[in-house]
């Protein structure tokens, strides 16, 4: 018997019982339980591996790297690998950086835990002053303790303040021989262009539906649970291409399937648990939509609704529906998912529907959808949205319309009026002249601006407010007169929208489409003069007098010149 129990049998109190050998450890969520451990393990992702694995073979590595993506998709991962595979030394102490990290060696096994003491880890979300940088900028002038690499990884790089940027720039540019950058974001746009001109950029693009299905198959394998084929396509979808909330929802499903005692986790469990929609409900709603059957799409969202269907959800079932539907007759459906059925009531509805009709469609979902996003009662509202869709169905396109008006000729009087209106004197010449001319629209295309400057200034004229919206919020895609498609910097208020165009064809007599689009987006302008501002400032810091008086005055600082007024009429 131990010391330790001869002291708690002299005390009389019975000691206390040790734990087991391999006692159970805490439960790890799938996301952090498989999270890739080399680069072969990361899904999706095979160019910048490929690219990384080429620079490392001929020793070109950068000095600073730039992971940016949506959520889930592997930033920190692959900059924690990248961290591995600069480091690693082999089982044998004798390795070199490679792509294939061998896990085992104490730098790979340290950085895997976070414990490493040259691999330091910052977020930036929570050190976003300059005083947090300037930290790292004093301690990347000594050596590693132990690596070869003193690696820093700051995640949710774009948190960081301009002043912190700025104070980063230098280093950044040159720093040490054993010093490496790993920058992570997620809003690359918000990273100023001087940091990303320093750095090798990788865009980690989202993982396929399939791709994901198939990884989270091998991973309920692992786990020694069985999934439906279906329910692992539908968490595979819900993911929206990040792995990490794939794995988040597969977790929360293992869990419900667990309750229900046959431990298998089931397509109509994730519908439960999320709330989606059966995609075959969806498709015989679409159906009604096209039929004009308004009792029947009625009972239908009832029905939806009742077995707790989203509102939501449920546009945004008939968006996706309506956007495969026109992959089918353009020839490019690619979704594995979709069942025989499926495929050949698409293919119909595809052969029927034209692209206008459509083009359509698509418009009056997204208006509904965006409807039932911001109302108060989204069942209402998701109700009288496909009504209108419904209504709108048997509407002829404008090019249709205007064919049928030209056929036609002009629209007869009212009967009223053919009643009531004496028949025109034959002999009076005054009755045969030309009726008196329609004012034609104001201001022709010719006339309106043509610049996206010259419409701010258009909409400046009305409101201060509305044109400071135009300059701060607004990345222009296209501006064709008068047709603006841009992307919001910021979610920007239908209601503001229409304002703007409003104060155009105040100014202009021309009615405007605004709106968001896709397309490659340009800065918008108040970026586009911090851009400017930049530039300057980082040429003034690039002149060899300003470099030699840093050099020789380290802690000095550049100050800005906010003063408009000249240097003459300053007080001294």
């Amino acid at each position: 018997m131990s010391d330790s129990h001869d002291i708690f049998a002299a005390t009389g109190v019975d000691a206390p019982e040790q734990p087991a050998p391999g006692a159970a450890q805490p439960y790890r969520v799938l996301a952090r339980k498989y999270r890739p451990s080399k680069f072969s393990e990361l899904i999706g992702q095979d160019a910048m591996v490929q690219t990384l694995g080429n620079a490392i073979k001929r020793d070109r590595l950068a000095h600073a790297f730039l992971m940016t993506g949506v959520r889930g998709v592997g930033k920190t991962s692959t900059a924690r690998l990248i961290a591995k595979a600069l480091n690693c030394i082999g089982e044998d102490g004798q390795g070199g950086p490679t792509i294939d990290p061998c896990g085992q060696c104490e730098p790979c096994r340290s950085i895997a835990t976070g414990s490493f003491i040259d691999v330091i880890e910052m977020d930036a979300a929570s050190h976003t002053g300059v005083d947090d940088v300037r930290e790292i900028i004093e301690a990347v002038r000594y050596s590693s303790v132990s690596a070869r690499y003193k690696i820093y990884i700051i995640d949710e790089v774009h948190m960081l303040s301009k002043n912190a940027f700025n104070a980063l720039l230098k280093t950044l540019e040159e720093p040490p021989p054993h010093v490496k950058f790993i920058f992570a974001t997620t809003e690359v746009h918000k990273v100023p262009i001087t940091v990303l001109s320093r750095c090798q950029r990788f865009d980690l693009k989202r993982i396929s539906a399939e791709q994901l299905s198939a990884h989270f198959g091998m991973i309920v394998g692992k786990e020694g649970v069985t999934a439906e084929q279906e329910a692992l396509d539908l968490i595979a979808q819900a993911a929206e291409g990040s792995v990490r909330d794939g794995l988040s929802i597969l977790d929360q499903a293992i869990a419900h399937a667990d309750m229900d005692g046959d431990g298998e986790v089931k397509a109509a469990q994730i519908r439960d648990m999320l709330g989606l929609s059966d995609r075959g409900a969806v498709r015989r709603l679409f159906a009604k939509l096209l039929e004009g059957d308004s009792a029947a799409l009625l009972d239908a969202i009832a029905e939806q609704y009742k077995i707790g269907v989203e509102p939501l959800s449920l546009m945004n079932g008939l968006l996706s529906l309506s956007h495969q539907v026109t992959l089918f007759k353009v020839g490019r459906a690619s979704d594995p998912t979709l069942s025989d059925e499926a495929r050949q009531q698409f293919s119909d509805w595809s052969e029927q529907l034209s692209y206008p009709v459509l083009h359509r469609l698509w418009q009056l979902l997204l208006k509904g959808y965006q409807e039932v996003q911001q109302a108060h009662l989204p069942r209402e509202a998701c109700e009288m949205a496909l009504l209108r869709v419904l209504c709108a169905t048997d509407m002829p396109d404008p090019g249709q319309l205007a064919k049928m008006l030209e056929e036609r000729g002009p629209a007869p009087s009212p009967p009223c009026e053919r009643e009531s209106a004496a028949p025109p004197p034959v002999a009076e010449p005054v009755a045969q002249a030309a009726p008196a001319p329609v004012a034609a629209s104001p201001a022709p295309s010719s006339g309106l601006p043509q610049q996206f400057t010259d419409a701010v200034k258009v909409v400046g004229r009305v409101s201060a407010v509305l044109e400071s919206i135009m300059i701060a919020d607004m990345r222009l895609v296209s501006f064709d007169p008068p047709h603006i498609l841009f992307q919001p910097v910021r979610p920007i208020a239908d209601i503001e929208i229409r304002k703007i165009a409003d104060a155009l064809k105040q100014e202009t007599g021309q009615e405007w489409t605004i709106c968001e689009g896709q397309g490659e987006a340009r800065p918008s302008l108040v970026e586009q003069e911090q851009q400017a501002r930049d530039a300057e400032r980082q040429a003034i810091l690039d002149a060899p007098m300003v470099k030699a008086a840093f050099e020789a005055f380290p802690d000095a600082i550049l100050l800005e010149d906010d003063d408009p007024r000249p240097q003459e009429s300053r007080s001294a």
